[in-house]
């Protein structure tokens, strides 16, 4: 991946992080329960984090296979379980877009959860 690349990743995860945050701090009514959601129940009431990727995925164009491409590229090295794919038949698209968002998914939430670490240690 170039430089350029990297650093266009990196903003799409920091703008994600900074807006699955906020939604979820107002939707949770605080930076403490939204973290507790957000770990105990990333895809239920108040954080929706599947919606939330489909939604991104949209907005930023990614949701094609170029753009789940792309998030492949720049997660390379994450490892991805094979198990997580359905057993029915899928196209290739199908496949790629569904691990780009899985693996988009995973690090979203590490990186929500660590900013909202923040806020609730700080008060931010």
């Amino acid at each position: 991946m170039s430089d350029y690349e990297k650093q266009y990743f990196n903003t799409l995860l920091q703008i994600a992080t900074e807006r699955l945050v906020e939604r979820a701090v107002q939707r949770s009514e605080g930076a403490e329960k939204a973290l507790r959601l957000l770990r105990t129940d990333p895809y239920g009431n108040g954080i929706w984090l599947d919606k939330f990727i489909n939604a991104f995925f949209e907005e930023f164009l990614l949701d094609n296979t170029a753009g789940s491409c792309f998030i492949l590229q720049a997660l390379s090295k994450r490892r991805y379980n094979l198990e997580l794919l359905p057993q029915q038949a899928l196209t290739v698209e199908e496949i790629i877009k569904k691990m780009a968002k899985e693996v988009f998914g995973e690090l979203l939430k590490q990186k929500a959860e660590e900013l909202l670490e923040q806020h609730v240690a700080f008060g931010g």
